[in-house]
């Protein structure tokens, strides 16, 4: 028994369009009718006088005609543009006139392949309700849906979903960068964790945190990770590559964990690949990893595949999230009536300790891909390297160099940066000659404003750490600055100085602190600057007053949050 061999479409280099296949019949309705309107689809415009005219020319509606301009406009501009196809009902011969298959043929193309999703129902009634006016048979809904299941599925898939949708109907597509070596390629990207995690004082319900991870692509080890209660931004990605790239026992150390878990991975990479989004495109990120010689590289548009590594390993972090209490699960769907909220136990921190304790069991496991655990995979590359990679001692000056950028012009009292002042005595010798230096390049930290790190302007050598000039002010977080300014122009208060912002931003500690039963917005805000310092006392020898306030020169007015890195 002779078996019909399924010929790959994607092979044939010249397609056969219909000029043997089509019968007779077919192929002189076609030609006639491209006579008459192929003339008609090489003008901008047909008005309806000529479509009436060729219409009554090849006995047809107006709006047929109409279509078929259509199909040689969008079509190879020949005739067999215009071929019907074949019927598929019957034993060799369709059981549904030409002009049916038309209509049909017409509304499939201008109704159903389009974003709004018609159903099949819906598309049929359409059908009927034309061939009806028309004067023609009414198909059945069967033969509808006949030819909707003969279209092919990644056509439809596009049309109707966008590129998105079609995607898994499409081959992959290009190979992704071959890598040799660990920290040759490192992916980064970021989540929402699928937790709800309480607040350390009322262990209350705050939300979920989002998680920022790295993962070397050579050894399948994951570098480093940060949980943060802010959406994904610049910041972020400079705390991950301050994980991976510094070495990780005083980290470990404070978290109680250095006698239990091993994590030597640690270096700067050579390549971050990363997707496009936008805070992995902003100059802070850039700047930074010029700085340190490290290569960044986005995945190509349209190619989710080439990052799937990370993807992959945040997705199976995830899995494995939802055998935690207070888990959210992927969709509702799958939570369906467990209350995350009432069970969610985990703060923030106990969220990062556990993290790494199911990294490092990751790292002992056997991949299937690698044949050995990624731990002896890294372990194993790391000894055949000539010159193993540099690892970062000071995880602080690293970090500055992705911090966001801010400029700034210095003034005899120092920097001006959103209504706060800042001063030390390490900007002296700048005062003098401040007309000439320009402006100052600033990185500020925002989890806590209460410093800046300026770059040295003349060569650029380094950053010097700048504190408040008025020390008694509080570490705060940016977030709770914007809130306070917010707060006070809402009140009315059209110009904010810094006495009055900071009363606020008190005000609204205390209002946080005190309440007995703190909302979740609240307890999030709270969780938020758990990291800063207790302020301390400061003695009065300790830095010496900055020059006081010239009336007489003149003072750089600068708006709020102007020319600042957005992150």
């Amino acid at each position: 028994m002779l078996r019909r061999r399924v010929v790959d479409a994607e092979r044939i280099s010249i397609v056969e369009s219909g000029v043997l296949t089509a019968s007779d019949e077919q192929w002189e309705l076609a030609r006639s009718r491209f006579a008459v309107l192929a003339p008609l689809a090489g003008v901008d415009t047909v008005g309806f006088a000529a479509a009436d005219e060729a219409a009554e020319r090849l006995q047809l509606s107006r709006r047929q005609v109409y279509s078929l301009i259509d199909r040689i406009r969008c079509g190879s501009g020949t005739v067999t543009d215009l071929l019907i196809a074949p019927p598929s009902g019957g034993r060799g011969r369709g059981r549904v006139s030409a002009e049916v298959e038309e209509v049909i043929a017409d509304y499939l193309a201008k109704e159903f392949l389009k974003r709004q999703k018609l159903s099949v129902a819906a598309i049929y009634r359409r059908i009927a309700l034309a061939c009806h006016r028309s004067g023609l048979r009414v198909p059945a809904r069967n033969t509808v849906a006949t030819r909707i299941a003969a279209m092919h599925p990644g056509t439809v898939a596009r049309l109707r979903g966008g590129q998105d949708a079609a995607r898994p109907r499409q081959s992959a597509g290009g190979v992704p960068p071959p890598v040799e070596a660990v920290l040759e390629q490192v992916q980064i990207d970021h989540t929402v964790v699928d937790l709800m995690i309480v607040d350390e004082h009322d262990r209350e319900p705050i939300g979920r945190p989002y998680l920022t991870m790295a993962i070397d692509v050579f050894s399948r080890c994951v570098l480093g990770f940060v949980v943060t209660l802010e959406p994904p931004s610049a910041v972020s990605v400079g705390l991950c590559l301050g994980r991976v790239a510094c070495d990780k026992n005083g980290w470990l150390e404070a978290m109680g964990l250095a006698g239990q878990v091993q994590w030597p991975m640690a270096g700067k990479p050579r390549r971050l690949y990363l997707d496009n989004a936008a805070e992995f495109k902003g100059e802070a990120l850039r700047r930074g990893c010029e700085q340190h010689g490290i290569d960044l590289g986005y995945r190509p548009p349209g190619r989710p595949h080439y990052g799937g590594i990370v993807e992959r390993i945040i997705g199976t972090a995830m899995l494995r999230v939802h055998e935690l209490p207070g888990t959210t699960f992927s969709d509702p769907a799958a939570r369906g009536s467990y209350d995350s909220q009432a069970a969610a136990v985990l703060t923030l921190t106990e969220l990062e300790r556990w993290l790494v304790i199911s990294i490092s069991s990751h790292h002992g496991s056997l991949h299937s891909s690698l044949g050995q655990s990624p731990a002896a995979k890294w372990s194993d590359s790391i000894t055949t390297l000539r010159n193993p990679p540099p690892v970062v001692v000071d995880e602080t000056a690293f970090v500055v160099d992705f911090l966001p950028v801010i400029r700034r012009r210095l003034t005899r009292t120092g920097f001006t940066i959103d209504h706060v002042q800042y001063f030390s005595n390490t900007l002296k010798p700048w005062i003098s000659r401040r007309e000439q230096l320009g402006t100052f390049v600033i990185r500020r930290d925002p989890r806590d404003i209460s410093r800046i790190w300026v770059l040295e302007p003349d060569n650029g050598a380094g950053y010097v750490e700048v504190p408040y000039r008025t020390l008694s002010h509080p570490a705060v977080t940016l977030w709770e600055h914007r809130a306070a300014a917010a707060r006070l122009r809402e009140r009315g208060r059209t110009q904010i100085d810094e006495s009055a912002l900071f009363s606020m931003i008190e005000q609204m500690r205390e209002i946080t602190t005190g309440a007995k039963k703190a909302t979740r917005t609240a307890r999030r805000n709270r969780a938020r600057r758990q990291h800063l310092p207790v302020p301390a006392t400061t003695s009065s020898g300790a830095m010496s007053p900055p020059p006081p306030d010239d009336p007489t020169a003149p003072s750089d007015v600068v708006a709020a949050f102007d020319d600042i890195e957005q992150w």
